[in-house]
């Protein structure tokens, strides 16, 4: 389960990303109410979904 995590380690790789409306709406909510900035949720979601990733990998060798 995705859970928000205040603690992220500085960023220094600048990047342009676009999204949805409903995906930049959905993000920015939860950032504001989790008290995150938006791009350390970004980065939490793109963690989390690789870690999936690499798990559901795991699980077919």
């Amino acid at each position: 389960m995705f859970k928000v995590n205040k603690n992220l380690a500085k960023c220094n790789v600048a990047r342009t990303i676009r999204f949805t409306e409903n995906i930049y709406g959905d993000l920015l909510r939860i950032s504001e109410s989790e008290q995150v900035s938006f791009n350390q949720l970004v980065l939490q979601c793109c963690q989390y979904a690789i870690d999936e990733y690499a798990d559901k990998g795991d699980k077919n060798d």
